[in-house]
């Protein structure tokens, strides 16, 4: 009869253990999600955006109130950095023959150089043949010259009886057979001088210590940096009708240009249009030769809001959009056409109205919210 108890406990055991285990009051979270914060940033279900005031902060969202106004029509041309022909010079070779340095050196890159100054020297070079010319005409020339002196001195010793012009046009012989004989050893040792034609700083230096040049090669180039100009091609000549000036574009500046001329004859089927930056520092940050966007302002205008082209953004159709706030916590994407205004700004044509508070900085950012 003992048996029984320690059956009895046993069962009493199983059923314990095959009972489900339940959670406490308030802890039961049974199979749904977690529960979203609702107080970060997120997209709504109509597309808008729901932005606290701390985030706002941290991403540093600024907005301002738009106003629509007459602006300026512009047009985008390409364009390149030129030379100012008075404020730029090159300097080439005038003989053919191999470069000798000054006593400062060769000049490098980037160097200040002033008007006058000797940049390097071309020693001049010649061939076998005429070097065995040369040297034979030296040659004859000293035996015309030894037997000119002894005519000379012959005629001044019988200078009683001898008429005084024949001495004269003996001696006058003789000069004439030396100075023809210096004549030919210099140009046997001929340097020409390479000076530089105006002050600046070298912009291409194309030559080393003993390089071998022809003539009209080119050596050095030298510019002035503050006094660049923008070559931009219209390849329709009606667009340069009314130009009234010009922005390029630098990262965030605007650096105006103005109009010195436009050509009248067409080059590769555009029409070259000639600005000049005199004066305007931005333009050093230039090289010669880069390829620039000029941003040109016309007669005709358009109505529209004037914003910066950071705010422009993309939506997922590869829309533009422009983000406004409605309220202090939310913002509305706005469908939006627009025009290029310098490059660093645009002109919005729709989709705005006056008031209307754009989101100018930081819109990539609120514009990456999900």
């Amino acid at each position: 009869m003992k048996s029984i108890p320690f059956l009895t406990t046993l069962l009493c055991s199983a059923l314990v253990f095959t009972q489900p285990t339940q959670a406490g009051p308030g802890h039961d979270h049974g199979d749904s999600a977690p529960v979203a914060n609702s107080n970060g940033p997120q997209r709504l279900p109509d597309g808008s955006l729901f932005v606290p005031k701390a985030t706002q902060h941290q991403l540093g969202v600024r907005t301002f109130p738009v106003q629509q106004a007459e602006l300026a029509q512009t047009l985008e041309l390409n364009g390149t950095v030129v030379m100012d022909p008075s404020a730029g010079g090159k300097v080439q070779a005038l003989l053919a023959g191999r470069i000798e340095a000054s006593a400062k050196g060769l000049p490098s890159l980037g160097q200040r150089v002033k008007q006058g100054e000797v940049l390097a020297f071309i020693v001049a070079s010649t061939g076998a043949l005429e070097r065995a010319s040369q040297q034979a005409q030296i040659a004859a020339l000293q035996a015309d010259s030894a037997l000119a002196e002894k005519n000379l001195a012959r005629l001044r010793e019988l200078s009683d009886s001898v008429p005084r012009k024949e001495i004269d046009a003996a001696n006058a012989n003789l000069n004439s057979i030396r100075a023809q004989i210096t004549a030919l050893k210099a140009g046997t040792q001929a340097r020409e001088a390479l000076i530089a034609p105006i002050s600046g700083v070298i912009a291409a230096s194309n030559v080393v210590a003993g390089q071998v040049v022809d003539v009209r090669d080119p050596i050095f180039e030298i510019l002035d940096p503050t006094r660049l100009r923008i070559e931009a091609l219209a390849y329709d000549p009606a667009q340069v009708q009314g130009i009234q000036g010009g922005y390029l574009a630098l990262g965030e500046q605007q650096v105006p240009l103005n109009l010195v001329g436009s050509a009248h004859s067409l080059r590769e089927q555009a029409l070259p249009l000639l600005f000049r930056g005199e004066g305007t520092q931005q333009l050093t940050q230039l090289a010669l030769g880069q390829k620039v966007q000029v941003f040109v302002q016309t007669a005709r205008r358009i109505s529209g809001f004037a914003l910066p082209a950071a705010a422009l953004m993309k939506n997922a159709s590869n829309q533009s959009i422009l983000w406004v706030k409605t309220n202090p916590e939310r913002f509305e994407p706005r469908l939006v056409t627009f025009e290029v205004l310098d490059g660093v700004q645009i002109a919005v044509t729709s989709g705005l109205a006056t008031g209307d508070r754009v989101v100018a900085q930081a819109a990539i950012l609120i514009n990456q919210i999900r």
